[in-house]
């Protein structure tokens, strides 16, 4: 197998009140803060996003799944120190488990006007971005990543509340972004020239701002020969992260022998496809999900062993099998995001159970 892409893992994370657990517009001030903390270099690049309430970490192009892990770790406990110089929380979760005021940050004024309520909750995801060769193989690449994309997303759920209420799903993000124009399931394209002109169209409608705002949980971006997954909450955890971050890799790995050898994606009903991604967003590993080429139920456990069986060869590259192996069993014997945020209690709990997940101290209190 070829050597595998490099990777880069974005993170948004939800800036939040101690004394409310409500979120607070303090994106400007907790990244001041965290420009004048010491950064060894290589570091995570840290921006501000849709909302004044929310921070990402961009830890740029890594090689090894040890690089990404180191960066990840090293920005949390950055942004996390920085919000709390600033008297907010940082909290890793999808959604705002107890909502907040929501002040669009000028730069995205126009986005929260084109897409008003649809738009009109925190929403937080972890975003990958991995090296392909040119753009004709980013669409078949990701014509090969969409019946893993439910799979990926039941593991990692991170958004059962939303605005103080239990949602009753696993990952309400995913329900909020799937109603947008370019939103959810990605469709199957036949070529570069078959998106751009998608893409295009969808723009010419405008229901898109441009050609960079289509917002598929796995995308191509022919202009850097790249594939952008998005399918993921933020992670609870760093270990969360690195198992989306590591699978993704070793999906992408594996679909690129599969066009070296000939093998077409699998056939995926639309609507079937879309069960299957609604299914795991109401469930995440609890229960019973929906083999999207097979079109049957299967338990969630089940799909995820089909998982890492189809990737076993690429993270046996990567020397990554065990680390993922562990990480996996971890996270089903602890709990998906979801099903440990909602163990907390009270969206309250989850909140403070989050905040000091990612940083221990005064909130311990």
């Amino acid at each position: 197998m070829a050597e595998a892409p490099a990777f880069r893992v974005e993170e948004e994370f939800l800036l939040v009140d101690p004394d409310t657990g409500g979120t607070v517009a303090a994106a400007t001030e907790v990244l001041r803060y965290a420009d004048a903390l010491y950064v060894p270099a290589p570091d995570a690049t840290l921006t501000s996003e849709l909302f004044d309430s929310q921070v990402a970490a961009d830890t740029g192009r890594c090689t090894t799944l040890d690089e990404l892990a180191a960066r990840l770790t090293h920005a949390r406990i950055r942004v996390a120190t920085a919000a709390r110089a600033a008297g907010a929380w940082l909290v890793p979760s999808g959604c705002s488990p107890l909502g907040g005021p929501l002040a669009p940050r000028p730069a995205f004024a126009t986005v929260a006007d084109r897409y008003a309520a649809v738009v009109s909750n925190h929403a937080c995801e972890c975003r990958l971005r991995l090296d392909v060769p040119d753009p004709e193989t980013a669409v078949a690449v990701v014509n090969h990543l969409r019946p893993w994309l439910p799979t990926l997303l039941a593991l990692s759920v991170n958004s059962p509340f939303c605005d103080g209420a239990d949602t009753g799903y696993a990952s309400w993000r995913t329900v909020q972004r799937s109603r947008l124009p370019a939103g959810g399931m990605p469709p199957h394209f036949g070529s570069a020239r078959a998106f751009e002109a998608r893409v295009d169209r969808l723009v010419e409608l405008d229901v898109l701002a441009d050609d960079t705002s289509p917002l598929w949980l796995a995308r191509p971006v022919p202009r850097l020969s790249a594939v952008e997954v998005r399918v993921a909450d933020t992670g609870v955890d760093v270990e969360a992260t690195l198992v989306q971050a590591a699978l993704c890799r070793a999906l992408v790995s594996t679909a690129l022998a599969d066009l070296t050898a000939g093998r077409e994606a699998p056939v995926i009903v639309e609507q079937v496809a879309g069960a299957a991604l609604w299914s795991a967003a109401r469930h995440g590993m609890s229960g019973a999900g929906i083999h999207p080429v097979l079109e049957r139920r299967a338990p969630a456990t089940v799909l995820v062993t089909e998982l890492l069986s189809a990737v076993r060869p690429a993270l046996e590259d990567t020397g990554d099998l065990s680390a993922v192996q562990d990480g996996v069993r971890r996270l089903l014997k602890l709990g998906t995001g979801s099903a440990r945020q909602r163990a907390a209690g009270s969206p309250s709990e989850a909140v403070h159970l989050l905040a000091t997940s990612v940083l221990p101290g005064p909130a311990d209190e």
